[in-house]
């Protein structure tokens, strides 16, 4: 590891024990949303009013409503009837998931680069739990994509402090490194500062454990077999693992040997769950 690493490593960690890393707050839609969301009387009319507001957000779920996986005989265009269609806890993770996008922005071209980047892959990867989920568990595939949408989160406060230290972002590999090595622990305190729910906030630290073997099913190893079955068919040193002793294979009741890029279906649903999401 190069010194710079080391260094920027040792500082980020010192400012998280600390509670000196500055987190980033969730867009103010989805912290709307949520609040709504709470309150055992709101219907869909109230869920629908906060996320009128925001015009992109709006179209992206009418979009999510009408894709292939979830689609019903007629197409849905009103905001109203979409969350009719997917029920407000469905909406409502949904719309927090899919309005953090625009945090994953930067001033700099370099930064703003690697942001979506970061971005596209937790998309894609999203996608892919949104259909493990419904295929082989009993869990929410609406949990399951906000997890996928959220397992990378802790790489933005890295990126916003490369932005300010331009010999980090000059050296890749160190920036690299520095992101690898703690996304994990920042993920896990942005997701516990929003107050997400325990099973999803743990999932930025848990998802690359590959020996970790829980009681049952849960979304941290959806987000896993998910994120290796992203990189099948690259050179990624994922690929190189033995896959049959990962336990969340099993617990998903799923053949590591098996391609599921092969199974037409599989492959499709996968296909139309990141382009919903994109």
């Amino acid at each position: 590891m190069s010194k710079l690493a080391e260094r920027v490593q040792q500082e980020l960690i010192h400012a998280i024990e600390n509670d000196e890393l500055v987190l980033p707050t969730l867009p103010e839609v989805a912290l709307k949303v949520r609040e709504a969301a709470e309150d055992p009387n709101v219907g869909i009319p109230q869920i629908s009013k906060v996320i009128g507001n925001d015009a992109a957000l709006t179209a992206r779920i009418i979009k999510v409503v009408n894709s292939p996986l979830l689609r019903s005989n007629k197409e849905i265009t009103d905001l109203q009837m979409a969350v009719g269609r997917l029920g407000i806890n469905y909406t409502c993770n949904l719309a927090t998931g899919l309005a953090m996008e625009q945090m994953f922005q930067a001033t700099s071209d370099i930064v703003d680069r690697k942001m979506r980047e970061v971005w596209n892959k937790s998309t894609e990867i999203a996608g892919i739990c949104h259909v493990l989920c419904r295929h082989y568990t009993r869990l929410m595939p609406d949990q399951a994509t906000l997890a996928g949408l959220v397992h990378q989160i802790g790489v933005l406060p890295i990126l916003t402090y490369a932005e300010e230290h331009s010999e980090l972002l000059a050296d890749s590999i160190s920036l690299n490194h520095v992101i690898e090595q703690i996304h994990p622990i920042i993920g896990d305190k942005i997701l516990r500062t929003w107050e997400f729910p325990a099973p999803i906030a743990m999932v930025p630290s848990q998802y690359l454990n590959f020996s970790r073997d829980s009681a049952k099913v849960d979304y941290v190893d959806i987000v896993q077999v998910a994120t290796l079955q992203s990189y099948l068919g690259s050179e990624h040193p994922y690929t190189q693992l033995d896959w049959s002793q990962i336990p969340a294979f099993a617990k998903l009741g799923l053949d590591p040997n098996v391609d599921m890029q092969a199974d037409e279906d599989l492959s499709a649903a996968m296909e139309a769950a990141t382009s919903m999401l994109q």
